[in-house]
């Protein structure tokens, strides 16, 4: 995986846990708007749908990114819409852009390992001169 992806995997870890968070205190709004005369529903609610509006646009970009089979990509998709599922894939996701960086460190270390091989290394070459 190459660094753009780790990145798309990361934005979607960074907003999964707010908009998880901002679904649990929309529901404990509709209970206390039932319940009393608090009602902060309208102003929640609308953090909570542009938060996940923005969760939704992060998961597209990554899985297109990532290439994720479909069953990976539906679990993400399905995880957004359960109350506190956004807490399980942003542990999931951090798992998986640990390893997408890892993988895109090692390959830059063997590309640059390999322009070394092919035009000899630095010290070589200035007692070469």
């Amino acid at each position: 995986m190459e660094l753009k992806t780790a990145a798309a995997l990361r934005r979607l870890r960074l907003i999964s846990a707010p908009e998880a968070a901002s679904f649990v205190i929309l529901l404990v709004c509709v209970v206390l708007k039932s319940t009393t005369d608090f009602n902060a529903v309208p102003v929640m609610g609308m953090v909570h749908g542009i938060l996940f509006i923005i969760y939704v646009l992060f998961w597209a970009d990554a899985w297109n990114r990532a290439r994720w089979p479909l069953g990976r990509s539906a679990l993400y998709l399905v995880l957004s819409v359960l109350p506190t599922g956004g807490f399980f894939a942003e542990r999931m996701l951090a798992r998986e852009c640990e390893r997408a960086v890892a993988t895109a460190r090692a390959a830059q270390e063997r590309a640059a390992a390999g322009a070394d091989a092919e035009t000899g290394s630095g010290a070589e070459a200035v007692t070469s001169a």
